[in-house]
């Protein structure tokens, strides 16, 4: 199994959630291959433009993930692949964890200024 793809089960499970396509008019992308770049997208959490070429452009990319998540096409993805590892025991519906990890904000995220910044006494006192 490649990582950052769906498995073959895991896309039985949703490829019915996309509409068939057109008769007329320009062939859509293939579905799984845009459902492949959006999990890519979401796991590695790097820029849209960095998008490995193998998944196609990632305009075309952006452009269904925004239109799936405004007409709520991710939200049925995510609920059928949820429901599918939990039926599998795979996730235990009881548990959900959260990342715990931080990261250092600059000096200036709490209020502490940039170095050579001319403090208010005002403000600051």
């Amino acid at each position: 199994m490649v990582r950052h793809r769906l498995t073959d089960d895991e896309w039985e499970c949703i490829k019915d959630v996309f509409p068939p396509a057109a008769k007329t008019g320009r062939p859509p992308n293939d579905r799984r291959e845009m459902v492949d770049a959006m999990l890519w997208m979401l796991r590695s959490g790097a820029a849209w433009r960095d998008l490995p070429s193998e998944f196609g452009p990632w305009q075309s990319v952006w452009h269904l993930y925004n239109a799936w998540n405004k007409n709520g096409t991710l939200d049925e993805i995510l609920q059928r692949l949820r429901a599918a590892h939990i039926d599998a025991g795979d996730i235990d519906e009881e548990l959900w964890c959260i990342d715990g990890t931080s990261i250092r904000a600059a000096r200036c995220a709490a209020g502490g200024g940039k170095k050579g910044m001319r403090k208010n006494l005002t403000t600051t006192h």
